[in-house]
């Protein structure tokens, strides 16, 4: 697999939500606004990539045996120090998401590309998994985000992280009539969720339908 088919199954392929299935509590717990999605989809990119490239340049020297607790070690210093620079600079993200920062070091997703990827491939490589699979990761959320915000609010609000000031606000005020409070809550998470897993999964399955006819 070339580096550029390595870095693009991230969004579709082995999108780490709706195709590995991963990282799925942080996904559905905090994406009820964009400002949320992008705020944690952004960290998990970070510290994707930090970890990939650090896992990668020790895979050499790290022992098979204890390998588990180092990718662990590392992830878990690289979120702590996410978290203070989030808590520092931008308090109004770091209450909205408030635990779930956190549990960053338990993200399926990191964990399973340092295991999976990083620890057999080379520093540039694993990088570019890591922005990859990030951005998938991202991508993901801002889809959930903005179908349950826009139904559950009739609007969609980008806020500045640092300073809190709205950037753009969208009222859709001929649908403040249909608001859908449902998509607000936990149910509507998991529909939204479910509707698009589905579509991802028919866009692979006519990807891989096509591969294997041209073979």
């Amino acid at each position: 697999m070339n580096r550029k088919q390595n870095f693009i199954n991230g969004f579709i392929k082995e999108n780490p939500v709706f195709g590995l299935y991963l990282g799925l509590c942080s996904a559905l717990a905090i994406s009820t606004t964009i400002d949320n999605a992008i705020g944690m989809g952004l960290c998990v990119t970070l510290v994707l990539i930090f970890s990939n490239v650090i896992i990668s340049a020790m895979r050499k020297i790290t022992p098979s045996e204890i390998r588990i607790p180092v990718y662990i070690v590392v992830i878990a210093t690289l979120v702590t120090c996410a978290e203070m620079l989030i808590h520092a600079f931008m308090p109004s993200l770091f209450t909205s998401l408030g635990v779930f920062i956190s549990l960053i070091v338990v993200n399926c997703i990191i964990l399973g590309r340092a295991e999976a990827f990083a620890s057999k491939n080379g520093v540039v490589d694993a990088a570019l998994d890591g922005l990859g699979m990030g951005l998938g990761y991202t991508f993901s959320l801002l889809l959930i985000s903005v179908v349950r915000e826009l139904l559950a609010t009739a609007s969609l609000t980008l806020s500045n992280p640092f300073t809190s000031d709205i950037i753009f606000q969208i009222n859709l005020t001929s649908l403040e009539a249909y608001k859908i409070s449902l998509f607000s809550s936990p149910a509507g998470a998991f529909l939204t969720f479910a509707a698009f897993s589905a579509v991802f999964a028919m866009i692979k399955n006519k990807s891989d339908a096509k591969e294997k006819g041209t073979k």
